[in-house]
């Protein structure tokens, strides 16, 4: 089991920054692939940044150039840096560790808020 608890979510203006961080329970953190995925209301959960165990992000068109995923495996920790936000990433957004399709867990989200 992985306990995944997030932070760092709250109000902020349009061009602002907000830091996420997700932190994990477990010693077996470095395997899994984290990911950042936000739900607005009406909307269906997605993708806004993965890293590998190895290190290697991806991230969705939306977040390019704006928000960076890292992650420390010292720490079990994983951060989603957001940057020049924007409205539209209002949302909630829930942190996720991947092992295999039948073992991945999900933190219980927190509010991002961008005014314009």
């Amino acid at each position: 089991q992985v306990q995944l608890v997030e932070s760092g979510g709250g109000l902020v203006q349009a061009g602002g920054s907000l830091r996420l961080s997700c932190a994990a329970s477990g010693s077996t953190f470095s395997i899994y692939t984290m990911g950042w995925y936000r739900q607005a209301p009406g909307k269906q959960r997605e993708l806004v940044a993965s890293i590998s165990s190895g290190g290697t992000a991806n991230y969705a068109d939306s977040a390019k150039g704006r928000f960076t995923i890292s992650r420390d495996n010292a720490k079990n920790t994983v951060y989603l840096q957001m940057n020049s936000l924007k409205p539209e990433d209002t949302a909630v957004y829930f942190c996720n560790a991947w092992f295999s399709t039948r073992q991945y867990y999900w933190g219980q989200g927190t509010q991002v808020t961008v005014s314009s």
